[in-house]
């Protein structure tokens, strides 16, 4: 899931992989909330945080 979740970011969001890195560093604190740490350090508009909930209901 985490590979096809990073894919949908990079993909269809266009975040910089340095970016997620950024997120993946602090998931270890916060596991499973990817999504929600991007969207806190400003990475992701709150209508992208909606599209990757969207996403993620159907993967």
């Amino acid at each position: 899931m985490d590979a096809r979740l990073i894919q949908f970011l990079q993909e269809e969001l266009a975040i910089p992989a340095a970016a997620i890195a950024v997120a993946q560093r602090h998931q270890d604190i916060t596991p499973n909330l990817l999504p929600i740490i991007l969207w806190q350090y400003g990475l992701v508009t709150l209508d992208d945080l909606n599209r990757i909930f969207d996403w993620l209901e159907t993967a």
